[in-house]
């Protein structure tokens, strides 16, 4: 059996907020839809590739709910860019925390977390 990685997808506390994040890095909207139990999920992918992210947004009481508890935002996102620097800078201005700045960095390995504590790596083109 042949297995083809699709897309990865992440949980999220608040679909709006954590769709215009993704949005101003660069990410289009590719299909949305609601869960049978009522949770929600907007696809998102670069247009330069064919990686697809799915942000996924479930209500309390549904069987894919849970408490978010420390220690599970190790999970990772990368992206590739031009400048880490200011990529870093202009993460931070959209609401973003610091996970590894710049300074930090062992190398070019700079990570901020998003609105939702997902780590986003900066890699240096």
């Amino acid at each position: 059996m042949k297995f083809r990685f699709y897309y990865t997808g992440i949980r999220v506390r608040n679909l709006p907020r954590a769709l215009k994040f993704y949005r101003a890095l660069g990410l289009e909207s590719v299909g949305k839809g609601t869960m049978p139990h009522g949770g929600k999920y907007v696809q998102l992918r670069d247009p330069k590739s064919k990686q697809v992210l799915e942000l996924n947004w479930y209500p309390a009481g549904s069987r894919f709910y849970t408490e978010y508890s420390p220690g599970e935002e190790l999970d990772h996102l990368a992206f590739v860019v031009k400048d880490v620097k200011r990529a870093y800078r202009e993460l931070l201005k959209l609401g973003a925390t610091s996970a590894v700045a710049p300074k930090q960095a062992e190398g070019t390995e700079v990570y901020v977390k998003d609105l939702d504590g997902i780590w986003i790596e900066l890699l240096q083109a």
